[in-house]
């Protein structure tokens, strides 16, 4: 028996169509260093449009790439709207990425035209000799004349281009399963991978991010975007926020902790989202400039494993309860939300916020151990964590066609490459990356857990554990830590400082005092460098104690 429901498609078109008219008066706001500049959302529906038209002239047609090389501003909303609704494809560049591995991911993915950031044109000139499909540059925020233009390639203004097209444009109807926008993995472990996004994955992971369960973004909100828009289309939230109407307030270039501060006082937004690092950051400034952040309502913490001294800090010291979430550009990226359960109070809500959540309906999960078998949800069995859903990648991008390789893909679902365990009542916890977890003596030290403990400590503000050869035990735990200013402590006593929370086998011996934690470009530990500086002898280890 057939339904007896409308079969249209969920598109972008419709998002940007509804949040121009029904939320036109809800704003954008960009950081501009000193101040801030802001447009409505009935204005950036304008806009987009102008944009759509000017790239239609280029020659953009439906399937080609735009790239983006742009910060967190209006501009860039304008193109997550414009280049998906027009039936092309939005290819976010990650500007940390180095000129080789974005000329890798602009020619793998055949990108047409690149919208470039004025600020970041230096940059930039150091990728463009090297792209072979790009044809155009349009050059916002700053002076087009400043690129060192290829032959057969075209620079543009954007404000030029855009200036006397119409704002109304014929957005057409677009297959909901067509591409919309891609990312690539940070390739840490290879050449990046591209994941390409369908209008309906994104309508669909836009909606779990307004619910009550995912983000509980609404139109009373105004949501500081500080997670950078071209990594996992910053968590979804330009869409989430056009598509309930919560304004937006992006940070432009100005994501160090004294201009957030700033950011934070002058535009009181209700609602935050950014890597751990950034917000430990902040919480060192905020202990040196006192501030109230109270306006507040929730800070989402994600991209990598939240500190449990850090949670707590901002919630007794500032009144700010960070989300805990977990995800994968893969996966849009929202797998699972930290919200306690209903009837969890005090110690254990706050144990519940400390692992990864729940996740969503739509996400479905399993645990896979080594050999291959399920294992239970019990809270303590540990295995590889896989998960398929809507908004979940079955493949990656090649010039071919999608291709799952069995390394990221097994039977239809996604390998993340995340160890941890799951509870009865659904909560996950992460114990470690397949790649990252210490095999010391047939039993397994979660580094993230080491690390957390570590962190714990008053005068460490930041700890990376990783493992290092050991002719008995087979590895042993190697922790580069980074001290507060003006604080000092010995090896000797971070690891009695740990005997009171870790087993004495899970005592570290190997410490080396480092003045910054190598960071990937979305800012997490990048501890494929840090084992290579060991490697290299490149850190000054200092041995305490041993492991019996």
């Amino acid at each position: 028996m057939l339904s007896t429901m409308q079969d249209s498609d969920l598109s972008i078109a419709q998002l940007l169509r509804h949040g121009s008219t029904v939320h036109g008066d809800r704003t954008v706001t960009t950081w501009t260093g000193s101040g801030s500049r802001a447009d409505t959302y009935r204005t950036t529906g304008h806009r987009a449009a102008q944009l759509a038209h000017a790239l239609r002239a280029l020659g953009v047609t439906r399937d080609e790439r735009v790239g983006t090389f742009l910060w967190n501003n209006s501009e860039h909303l304008q193109a997550y709207l414009a280049v998906p609704a027009m039936g092309a494809v939005l290819h976010t560049l990650n500007i940390r990425l180095s000129p080789e591995q974005v000329a890798f991911v602009v020619n793998h993915a055949a990108d047409r035209v690149v919208i470039v950031d004025g600020h970041l044109v230096p940059q930039f000139n150091r990728v463009l000799p090297l792209l072979e499909t790009v044809r155009h540059v349009l050059v916002a925020n700053g002076a087009a004349e400043a690129l060192d233009v290829p032959p057969g390639v075209r620079v543009h203004s954007y404000e030029d281009l855009l200036g006397g097209q119409p704002g109304e444009f014929g957005w057409p109807v677009v297959d909901e399963r067509r591409a919309a926008a891609m990312c690539y993995t940070s390739g840490t472990t290879g050449a990046p991978k591209g994941v390409a996004y369908s209008h309906r994955s994104i309508w669909l992971h836009s909606m779990q991010l307004c619910m009550t369960d995912g983000m509980r973004l609404a139109q009373q909100d105004s949501a500081l975007a500080i997670v950078p828009m071209f990594h996992a289309m910053a968590w979804g939230l330009p869409y989430a926020a056009m598509m309930v109407g919560a304004s937006l307030v992006l940070p432009d270039r100005f994501l160090q902790p004294g201009p957030i501060a700033e950011i934070l006082a002058a535009e009181k937004p209700t609602f935050a989202a950014a890597v751990p690092t950034i917000w430990q950051g902040l919480l060192q400034h905020l202990e040196a400039h006192p501030q109230d952040i109270s306006h507040l309502r929730e800070a989402v913490v994600g991209g990598s494993a939240c500190p449990p001294s850090l949670m707590r800090a901002f919630s007794e010291n500032h009144g700010v309860p960070l989300l805990h979430t977990w995800g994968m550009t893969e996966m849009s990226p929202l797998g699972s939300v930290a919200r306690p359960p209903a009837s969890a109070a005090g110690d254990e809500a706050m144990a519940y916020r400390m692992t990864q959540g729940r996740f969503p309906a739509s996400v479905r999960a399993r645990l896979i151990d080594a050999d291959g078998a399920e294992v239970p949800w019990d809270g303590t069995s540990v295995g590889e964590l896989e998960v398929s859903g809507p908004w979940i990648a079955g493949a990656y991008y090649t010039p071919q066609g999608p291709a799952a390789a069995p390394e990221s893909f097994h039977d239809g679902w996604l390998r993340t490459g995340d160890v941890g365990r799951i509870s009865p009542d659904g909560f996950l916890t992460l114990t470690d990356r397949t790649k990252d977890v210490i095999k010391s003596g047939g039993e397994w030290i979660s580094s993230v857990e080491l690390e957390n403990a570590v962190m714990a400590h008053p005068a460490v503000a930041e700890a990376a554990a990783i493992a290092v050869p050991d002719e008995r035990w087979q590895e042993r735990p190697l922790v580069a830590v980074v001290l507060r200013d003006g604080e000092s402590v010995t090896a000797a006593e971070l690891r009695d400082f740990l005997a009171g929370t870790l087993a004495r086998w899970q005592l570290p011996e190997n410490w080396s005092f480092v003045d910054e934690v190598p960071k990937t470009s979305v800012g997490k530990f990048d501890k494929k460098r840090l084992r290579a500086r060991y490697e290299e002898h490149g850190l000054d280890v200092r041995r305490v104690g041993h492991h019996d």
